[in-house]
């Protein structure tokens, strides 16, 4: 039987070295040397170096353990039931542009479930860790979501398209009601800490479209052992792969469900 709290404890010593890496390059990283891979979708040395130092780390603590990672940096299996899911520098653009916001997002899956998460973000210094039944932790100490009761009450964390914009008309139409009716919406550009902010209180709910299972696998995991609710738009179980993500305290999800499920024409 896999110990978890093991797992994590190992894993988060390969994503602090990963993290000491970044921070050390950002005091003299030169923008020149980033590189497009698509629109709006930078990538840089910094990123592809931290996501070999994470492959190859975590490789050895789950014996045949497979990868998902956004860099694809290494040929490594990704039908094993164990899997690892990395993303090695999220909140790029920030990084690049010496925003500070940014992190490393690691998750960990078994067949089709989220066993662990750890989200360190890199100025601030919190380390976000939880696995499955252990509860969400911050530099070692236990947080929870918050308790704020009702949307209106509710600070809401979002992230904008920048390269899928099919959906932009919905999007909108959650954003416009969120304007009107919660004490404000915010976006830092890095969904994982928005994940870990939910968990730890700060936010009360995150939605966004359009993001991949990297972006939320360990948020997802953070919130969830924190106390809250994470679904798809529909309400459903598949925003680690489907692409949509609403991460909530639990006690305003069914009425900000209903907002995302009306928007994009699901009810």
């Amino acid at each position: 039987m896999t110990d978890l709290k093991s797992v994590v404890k190992s894993a988060v010593e390969v994503v602090s070295e990963a993290g000491a890496f970044i921070t050390t390059e950002s005091k003299s990283f030169n923008a020149s040397s980033v590189q497009m891979k698509g629109f709006n979708d930078l990538v840089s040395y910094v990123d592809k170096t931290s996501e070999l130092m994470i492959t190859k780390g975590l490789s050895s603590i789950i014996r045949d353990s497979g990868f998902i990672l956004e860099e694809k940096t290494s040929t490594v299996q990704s039908d094993s039931e164990w899997k690892w899911i990395v993303d090695p520098l999220d909140g790029t653009t920030n990084f690049v542009h010496g925003v500070p916001c940014y992190c490393i997002s690691v998750g960990l899956m078994k067949a089709h479930e989220m066993m662990a998460g750890i989200v360190f973000e890199l100025n601030l210094k919190e380390m976000f860790t939880a696995f499955k039944g252990g509860g969400t932790f911050k530099n070692g100490e236990r947080v929870r979501v918050s308790d704020t009761p009702i949307l209106s009450e509710s600070l809401i964390a979002t992230g904008f398209p920048y390269n899928n914009f099919g959906k932009t008309e919905q999007y909108m139409k959650i954003f416009d009601h969120c304007m009107r009716n919660t004490h404000g919406l915010r976006r830092l550009g890095s969904a994982a800490v928005d994940l870990a902010y939910v968990a730890c209180g700060r936010f009360d709910a995150f939605y966004e479209y359009g993001l991949n299972a990297w972006d939320v696998s360990a948020g997802s995991i953070l919130v969830s052992e924190a106390g809250g609710k994470v679904s798809d738009f529909k309400g459903t179980d598949d925003f680690v792969f489907g692409r949509e993500i609403l991460a909530t305290n639990g006690k305003v999800h069914d009425e900000f469900n209903k907002v995302t499920a009306k928007s994009f024409g699901y009810s």
